[in-house]
């Protein structure tokens, strides 16, 4: 039960991550957000310095397979929901749960009962939802105001969002699922790295490892980064302590012998609540009702795979 709880304790916080980053993004820009966080995340780490020698040449060479998977897998992601429409990209990210799912299945050759399979079934038709509730939003009002005789009027929306609406190239398409492929063989080599290596071992030098690709990367295409500004933005710090907290209690679920990557995947759909309620209170989003009856599916859809 240990692993269930850290996993859901991962979902959560999450989807506390999520909401940080996004006001994280309002001082800050996309390369200094990700390089400062990753920075001050591996500065909270160096108290385990002590506990973290002793791993094999090969080892080393799978975390840092590790680190690139993650350097890779959040460039894309990052570029992707920046090029195309925000309900495209996320039923693109939702094939997370299914490579994961499959990878579970077929690399660590987990097998999925019938439940599993209901849970899996839920969340995924829950995620799809909760996708289309701006087009579900639109005819509902759109019903109202011509119940009431007046004009439906259209969101407004600067030309560059039209065109954006408009467009879905084929490449950021493509690195959306690279993104969603990336993050699901990570959450697998987790599951087989810490069978070898403790929690403490694996977060640190797979942080350091991110750090140097993030650092390289900045050096090679000389991106300008304002150290006084992202300094300034405490959402940086914030954000920092949550991946730093959610990862450990991750990795300390996957070093569970009776862990199962199949079942974590659902478990970690529960992040996805926390982006709802949030959406509501700190960005007052519109159509909670509709997000609510989603999240209901999705939380049934864990609870029935989780049994």
């Amino acid at each position: 039960m240990l692993w269930i709880i850290l996993t859901l304790f991962y979902g959560i916080v999450k989807g506390a991550r999520e909401i940080v980053k996004k006001k994280s993004f309002e001082k800050s820009t996309l390369m200094e957000v990700l390089f400062f966080y990753t920075l001050i995340g591996f500065l909270m780490l160096l108290p385990d310095i002590g506990n973290v020698s002793g791993l094999t040449p090969e080892l080393y060479g799978l975390v840092a397979l590790k680190s690139f998977i993650i350097f890779v897998a959040w460039l894309c992601g990052f570029k992707a929901v920046k090029e195309i429409p925000v309900s495209v990209y996320g039923v693109l990210d939702l094939s997370r749960v299914l490579f994961s799912t499959l990878l579970g299945i077929f690399v660590l050759h987990e097998t999925m009962r019938g439940n599993q399979v209901l849970g899996l079934f839920l969340v995924a038709a829950g995620l799809v939802a909760l996708r289309f509730e701006k087009n579900w939003r639109k005819r509902r009002e759109a019903k109202k105001a011509s119940a009431a005789g007046l004009p439906v009027s259209a969101d407004e929306q600067t030309p560059e969002q039209v065109e954006k609406e408009k467009s879905n190239p084929v490449l950021f398409t493509a690195m959306a699922f690279l993104s969603a492929l990336l993050n699901a063989m990570s959450g697998t080599m987790d599951k087989i790295l810490t069978k070898e290596v403790t929690s403490a071992q694996l977060q640190f030098w797979y942080m350091l490892f991110l750090l140097l690709m993030y650092a390289a990367y900045i050096l090679v295409t000389r991106t300008k980064l304002d150290l006084k500004r992202a300094v300034k933005n405490e959402w940086i710090w914030v954000l920092s302590a949550l991946f730093i907290v959610a990862d450990r209690a991750l990795f300390v679920a996957n070093g569970i012998p009776d862990s199962r990557v199949t079942v974590m995947t659902l478990l970690k759909q529960s992040g996805c609540i926390v982006t709802i309620v949030a959406g509501k209170l700190v960005f007052k989003e519109k159509g909670i009702g509709y997000k609510l009856c989603c999240a209901a599916v999705i939380i049934a859809g864990i609870m029935v795979g989780a049994i």
